[in-house]
C-alpha cells in the first residue's frame, strides 16, 4: 500500500529525485497523521470529521478516494506506531515554510469545528500542535478565526 501511494505522489512532482519523493510523502504521512489525531482526540470519530479529512486530502493533494484511503491507512499505522507528535512536527518543520504550517493548522481547526463543537482535548491538542509547529499564539488564533468566519 505505501509503495501505491508513494508512486501517485512521485507522479505529482516532475523532476523531483526519489528521495525528494519519499520525503514529501512522508510530510504528507505526518500531516493526515496529526488531522486523524485531531479528529479522534475526544474519543468520538465523527463521519463529519472523516469527510473532511478526506476532502482535504483530495483537494489539497489532488487524491482519489482510493488514494486517500490509502493514505489515512498508512497515517494511522504511522500514528500508532508513535508515542508523541514530534516526529510529525519536526517533518513538517523541516519541509514546510510558515503559511503552509499555517494551512496545516486551518485544517486542524476545520476538523475541530467539523461536528460543530469544540471540546477541552481539541483545543488543548491544536495550542499544543500549533506550539510544535513553532507559530505563535496570535498565528494559532488568526488561523481560528480565519476558519470561523469561512463558515459563515
Amino acid at each position: 500500500m505505501r509503495d501505491i501511494v508513494k508512486r501517485f505522489f512521485s507522479k505529482t512532482v516532475p523532476g523531483s529525485t526519489a528521495r525528494e519523493s519519499e520525503t514529501a510523502h512522508d510530510v504528507r504521512v505526518a500531516t493526515c497523521a496529526l488531522f486523524l489525531e485531531m479528529g479522534r482526540i475526544d474519543k468520538t470519530f465523527t463521519p463529519e470529521e472523516l469527510k473532511t479529512i478526506l476532502g482535504i486530502l483530495k483537494a489539497k493533494y489532488g487524491l482519489s478516494p482510493k488514494d486517500a484511503d490509502d493514505l489515512i491507512a498508512e497515517a494511522d499505522q504511522k500514528l500508532s506506531e508513535r508515542i508523541d507528535y514530534w516526529h510529525f512536527t519536526h517533518l513538517i518543520n523541516t519541509h514546510y515554510s510558515t503559511p503552509e504550517k499555517i494551512e496545516v493548522v486551518e485544517t486542524l481547526w476545520k476538523i475541530v469545528f467539523a461536528d460543530g463543537k469544540m471540546d477541552q482535548y481539541e483545543n488543548y491538542l491544536v495550542h499544543k500542535l500549533a506550539n510544535l509547529l513553532n507559530l505563535s499564539h496570535q498565528q494559532l488564533i488568526d488561523a481560528k478565526l480565519k476558519v470561523r468566519h469561512a463558515d459563515k
